[in-house]
């Protein structure tokens, strides 16, 4: 689908990801990850099948969650909107890989 849009927002939407969640269980799949659709969306599937919902900004009822490490370090300059950042280490990492060339130039490392 890409460009990190939200899907299932609409009922005929909602059904078809629900269909298909059915489908990708019926055909023999023991988990099935849920992004960035509507938590009550992610709620109907994950009690509507018997195997595991994996969440990524699906909300609060799957049966677990997943958040990419870059995300959660604050790595990037952009992240997907229902990814929570808690550490902003870009900064530090540019600023550490910069030190690191400058002593390699100035052959003050190694």
């Amino acid at each position: 689908m890409g460009a990190f849009k939200k899907q299932g927002k609409s009922p005929e939407a909602a059904d078809r990801i629900l269909q298909e969640a059915i489908a990708i269980e019926k055909a023999g799949a023991f988990a099935i990850v849920l992004e960035h659709i509507p938590s009550q969306l992610a709620r109907t599937i994950t009690e509507t099948l018997s195997i595991a919902t994996i969440g990524i900004g699906a909300g609060q009822f799957c049966d677990g969650q997943v958040l990419v490490t870059a995300d959660v370090l604050g790595l990037s300059d952009w992240q997907p909107p229902f990814a929570k950042r808690y550490a902003d280490l870009r900064d530090q990492g540019i600023q550490a890989v910069k030190q690191f060339c400058d002593e390699v130039r100035s052959r003050q490392f190694p």
